[in-house]
């Protein structure tokens, strides 16, 4: 598959074309039978439901909780949240229009959201009870972690110790990117395919030359970088970062985390320090990274922080303005995953050759996205290269086989 360094032209073309941001492509629904977004809804929330459920020692509350929960997605329509729920105005607001209607006709990232949402609050996550922040999802992430697939990763970091800069720059950067394939919520329904098992996949753009040029060696960078999944893309997310502390590309990163449990596998600070453990204790060159982050830490020039936008269900258009401040401060914003893309371009039909520096123009600062695909939205593809992905007949939008690397510069 042909790859592009499109950083540069595609940032004059967003100059060129503000059009392309200010696009009526449709906003994504989950009302088509047999699309990805339906498929979603209609299959995975429900086996998650289900996982759930078996994965802890639930009591009765808890299983009513989970059954009603279950009613309701799959016969019922949206519920409000109770009126006693601590955020109970904060959904209130954004789901105004849809309560009362089939979780079908909601925005699908809305409906994604608001099903994690009421998830966490049937198994009392944020009540007052024994469950409180027992994070539903954490024998799975801990599963994988423990993994014999983590054990070899972390091995093949000793190859790497040696090779050049340049060299071990790249090969970071795409471990970075392709762990995302490990995302536990891409596989939890039945019958979809392990993403581990996928022997050929391609990178449909790749600004990663444009990325490198923003984090020129020396410059005293401070680098954001928001993270999506935990375990084993977690884990190559922290190797990247001591790259480019070590390396000097950064004097300083931060590392953006959820809140709380989101979307299954998604990365809080306790998944951090897993991460970090898990690193620490490993031998040779794993050992020594996980050394190196953890006195980063200690020493500031790594820092973990968290923000409730991280988990609502907005684009990064709406974002406050504490969080547009810590953006525009950085020299580069890296967002990782599947999620954070489509909330950087608009969960939205686009185009595919859409303007992926027109569609970012309002975000504060550089940034770059290295995402696996798994959703449809996709923006920024040469012509050629769309036909010959649409051309090959693989569900290349949302198989988890193809991957991007998009960075558009300061404006």
């Amino acid at each position: 598959m042909a790859e592009k360094t499109s950083g540069a032209a595609d940032a004059e073309a967003g100059r060129a074309s503000p059009s392309a941001a200010a696009s009526d492509a449709p906003v994504i629904r989950s009302d088509e039978p047999g699309s990805f977004a339906w498929g979603v809804l209609a299959k995975r929330h429900p086996a998650l439901v289900q996982q759930v459920r078996e994965a802890f020692p639930y009591g009765p509350r808890q299983h009513e909780a989970l059954d009603a929960l279950l009613d309701e997605i799959t016969n019922g329509v949206v519920e409000p949240l109770a009126p006693a729920e601590r955020d109970h105005e904060r959904w209130a607001v954004s789901g105004q229009e849809y309560f009362g209607r089939s979780w079908y006709d909601a925005p699908f990232l809305w409906a994604e959201s608001y099903f994690y949402r009421r998830l966490l609050g049937a198994v009392g996550y944020f009540g007052t009870g024994p469950w409180r922040g027992v994070d539903p999802f954490a024998p799975f992430k801990q599963a994988e972690l423990g993994g014999d697939a983590v054990e070899e990763e972390l091995h093949a970091l000793d190859a790497l110790a040696n090779v050049p800069a340049g060299e071990r720059a790249t090969a970071l950067l795409h471990a970075s990117l392709w762990g995302n394939r490990a995302d536990l919520g891409f596989r939890v329904a039945a019958g979809e395919p392990e993403v581990g098992d996928v022997t050929t996949p391609a990178l449909v753009t790749d600004d990663s030359v444009l990325l490198w040029q923003l984090l020129p060696v020396g410059a005293g960078a401070t680098v954001a970088v928001v993270a999506d999944n935990a375990g084993r893309e977690l884990i190559p997310d922290l190797i990247l970062i001591d790259h480019f502390l070590e390396q000097r590309h950064a004097a300083r990163v931060v590392l953006h985390v959820k809140p709380y449990p989101y979307y299954v596998s998604d990365a809080m600070t306790a998944d951090v320090v897993d991460c970090l453990r898990r690193l620490t204790e490993a031998p040779g060159e794993a050992g020594r990274i996980g050394g190196r982050l953890w006195e980063a830490m200690a020493a500031g020039s790594l820092e973990v922080r968290t923000h409730p936008f991280f988990c609502a269900p907005q684009p990064y258009g709406e974002m406050p303005e504490d969080l547009r401040g810590e953006f525009g401060s950085a020299a580069l914003t890296v967002l990782k995953g599947d999620l954070n893309y489509r909330r950087l371009v608009g969960d939205r039909s686009w185009d595919a050759s859409a303007s992926f520096a027109g569609l970012t123009t309002y975000f504060p600062g550089a940034v770059a996205a290295l995402r696996t695909l798994k959703s449809d939205v996709v923006v920024g593809l040469e012509e050629g290269t769309m036909d010959a992905l649409e051309r090959s007949g693989d569900a290349w939008r949302t198989s988890g086989t193809h991957a991007l690397i998009q960075v558009r510069g300061n404006r």
